[in-house]
């Protein structure tokens, strides 16, 4: 145990034997003196002739206090009331709250067991099934792709037909499930170009040619020189006519889809800085039906876009 702990004891200890010897002296002096009938007065005077008297509180009050002693006794020793000290009921908020959560998943497999297995475009043309989605959605996605799922500055918009990785029905399930990491086997990584491109003046050129490939207007010497340096650094990933890759999350860059903005500085950040898209697993969060109905949810928001 730690030292707060040990503090913590100490004081509780010290506290519930302090307030049993005050109440036992106290009760005791006063009975010595007198009773309920004593006209002892405490010497406070208020208003010229409001006196306070000194009388002893009734016994069946003092009795209480001792009962609510011997209840904080009683609930130190059977619930834990120390760091790595379990008291003897064996209760812990950790088991109470394993309980009651499963408990609740029990209620939600029935609810859920009708969906189990089902395809995603199957779920998605369920209304009651995308109800539940939307609402599974909204408990767990709409913090980072909004409730809208309109996406943000770094978060891409779910309800357009525009995907990073693949968009299909299985490619969405497998994205939510694994996420977006390392560890789930999709990383929307890219690394910092600055260096690799030699100098600011070839980052401005080939962020001024990035431009380009959407149809903005920008400078054509700029862009021209940009081009040499996309083709030999950035087309690994963004292919040679920019279209990205969905297979590494590269996004195609001759669209209007700009997740991180499409101004100069935006695309010279990223250039210089890289860029590290992380989306958590989801699988472990909310189990495979879940993630299945908010697949099918994400999945129909882009299907009518189509």
């Amino acid at each position: 145990m730690t030292f707060w702990s040990y503090y913590v004891i100490a004081l509780t200890v010290i506290s519930l034997i302090g307030a049993t010897w005050l109440l036992w002296v106290t009760s005791k002096k006063r009975n010595a003196n007198d009773t309920q009938n004593s006209t002892e007065t405490t010497g406070h005077v208020w208003d010229g002739d409001l006196s306070e008297y000194n009388k002893p509180l009734p016994r069946w009050w003092i009795n209480l206090f001792y009962l609510t002693i011997v209840f904080a006794v009683g609930y130190l020793i059977w619930y834990p009331s120390a760091d790595k000290v379990g008291g003897k009921g064996n209760w812990s908020s950790k088991g109470q709250h394993d309980a009651e959560k499963a408990t609740a998943d029990a209620k939600l497999q029935q609810l859920y067991a009708r969906f189990d297995g089902k395809g995603i475009d199957v779920i998605a043309q369920d209304a009651a099934a995308l109800t539940t989605g939307k609402q599974i959605y909204a408990n767990n996605c709409a913090v980072c792709h909004g409730s809208d799922a309109g996406g943000a500055k770094g978060f891409p918009n779910l309800r357009d037909a525009i995907w990073k990785f693949d968009g299909s029905p299985e490619g969405i399930l497998t994205t939510i499930k694994g996420g977006v990491n390392v560890e789930g086997g999709r990383a929307a990584v890219m690394p910092a170009m600055a260096a690799v491109l030699g100098s600011e003046q070839a980052v401005t050129e080939t962020a001024v040619y990035v431009q380009s490939l959407s149809g903005m207007k920008v400078d054509d010497t700029l862009a021209t020189a940009g081009s040499k340096s996309f083709a030999t650094v950035c087309a690994a990933c963004h292919g040679a006519d920019g279209k990205g890759n969905p297979a590494l999350g590269a996004p195609n860059l001759t669209d209007n889809d700009w997740m991180y903005g499409s101004t100069l500085e935006d695309i010279k950040y990223g250039i210089n800085n890289g860029r590290a898209g992380q989306m958590p697993a989801h699988l472990p969060l909310i189990g495979e039906t879940q993630t299945r109905l908010a697949a099918a949810y994400v999945y129909s928001l882009s299907r009518a876009k189509k």
